[in-house]
Parts: structure tokens; sequence; C-alpha cells
């Protein structure tokens, strides 16, 4: 599992999570319009790491940009994406295993 990094915060895709569900799942930004027919609206600029495309994608892309509905991580990533507004960081990741832990006095 590959270990995401946005402009404010790191997680870890979880085994067969879409990088587009993982982004959501941690509060991030994103638009996206690929579930409505429409390609290219979830474009994010790629500041490192590698991914692949299983079926070329149907949006043009550049060589610094990736859609992340239909990506692979192939190795950790960096990527220009911010958690939404209502999104505060005090709000824990749904897989983290400490969400349901008993609180110590």
């Amino acid at each position: 599992m590959n270990l995401i990094t946005t402009c404010d915060k790191t997680f870890t895709l979880q085994q067969d999570e879409t990088l587009l569900e993982g982004l959501e799942r941690t509060g991030h930004e994103i638009e996206y319009q690929c579930r409505s027919g429409y390609c290219g609206a979830c474009r994010l600029k790629l500041l490192s790491g590698q991914v692949s495309y299983p079926e070329q994608p149907l949006a043009f892309i550049a060589p610094d940009e990736i859609l992340p509905c239909c990506c692979q991580a192939d190795s950790d990533l960096h990527l220009v994406c911010h958690l939404r507004d209502d999104t505060s960081e005090h709000n824990p990741d749904l897989f983290d295993n400490d969400l349901f832990a008993a609180k110590q006095s």
C-alpha cells in the first residue's frame, strides 16, 4: 500500500481503493465528474511519484498531472490537493486503528 502525501495530510491507500476514493475518505477537496460520464475534472498535479493507467484515460493529461479516478499508484505519491474547508485536521481517518480506542484519563 502506498503512502500519499498532499498539501495538508499524509495517508495510506487501502487495498483495492482508488486514489480518488482515498482522497475522499481522508477529507480532501477533489472535483470529479467521471461517475457522471465526464473525464478530466479530477486531475491533480503530481509533484513526485509514479502512476500507471490500466486503460488509456479519455482526458488529456499533462506530464505532471494525474487522474486519481483511474490511475494506479506505482509508488508513494506527493500531490497538490487540499483538505475540504469543512474538514478539521482532527477528524480521524476512517481506517485509523485508534478510532474506537478507550480514552485514557
